[in-house]
C-alpha cells in the first residue's frame, strides 16, 4: 500500500457528520411543528403506549460451527445481518420439529 493513500484519524474525529447542529438548536416549537406539517412524509403518530411491555431479546451465545462454503456465500451474500438470517433459518427448523405430529 503506498504511503500517500493512508489517512490517519484521531479517535475524537469520528463519526462528526456534517449537521449543523446550532441551526438545530436555534429552532423553535413553532419551526419544528411547522417543518413537519410542510413535509409530506410526515405521518401522524397517535399511539398509545400505556399497555406496552417490555421484552428483553434471548441471550444469544457465541459458537463456531462448519458450514458448507456455498451456504455461508448465500447468507453472506444478502448483505449485513448474515448471522442473525442463519439463526432464524435454524429457529424455523427447531419451531417446526417442536411442533406436535399429527397422527393419521
Amino acid at each position: 500500500m503506498k504511503k500517500e493513500n493512508i489517512v490517519v484519524r484521531k479517535w475524537s474525529d469520528r463519526r462528526k457528520g456534517k449537521t449543523d447542529w446550532a441551526s438545530v438548536d436555534a429552532l423553535t416549537d413553532e419551526d419544528i411543528a411547522k417543518a413537519v406539517a410542510n413535509d409530506p412524509d410526515a405521518a401522524p403518530i397517535d399511539i398509545d403506549w400505556s399497555d406496552a411491555v417490555l421484552v428483553m431479546p434471548v441471550r444469544k451465545k457465541a459458537i463456531s460451527i462448519r458450514v458448507d462454503e456455498d451456504v455461508l456465500d448465500f447468507f453472506k451474500r444478502g448483505g449485513d445481518g448474515y448471522q442473525g438470517r442463519i439463526n432464524a433459518v435454524l429457529r424455523s427448523y427447531v419451531q417446526q420439529m417442536s411442533k406436535p405430529k399429527k397422527r393419521a
